[in-house]
């Protein structure tokens, strides 16, 4: 898993089948996870908001958590952190 912020969500009315329903945010993945990608696009099954510190699960582990085993997924949010101030500094 890896830790982001919530800075945005994505409106998508036309997409793959299997993701009708599915609500897209837009994840500033922190310096400190040591990623080459500064931004990703994830699933929210769980009501994240903007701004809040997320755990992010990718691959396929994503499919499955999303229960979006045959869709195109490969990030979810999984978790929500209640206490992040540590993780901006």
């Amino acid at each position: 898993m890896i830790i982001g912020k919530v800075t945005g969500s994505i409106v998508s009315t036309r997409k793959e089948e299997k993701l009708i329903g599915s609500k897209f945010m837009i994840v500033e993945l922190l310096e400190k996870m040591g990623s080459d990608t500064k931004s990703i696009v994830a699933v929210d099954n769980i009501g994240a908001g903007i701004g809040e510190f997320v755990l992010v699960a990718t691959g396929s582990a994503a499919r499955k958590i999303a229960n979006a085993e045959n869709s195109p997924v490969d990030a979810a949010i999984v978790g929500i952190i209640d206490s992040g101030e540590e993780l901006e500094k």
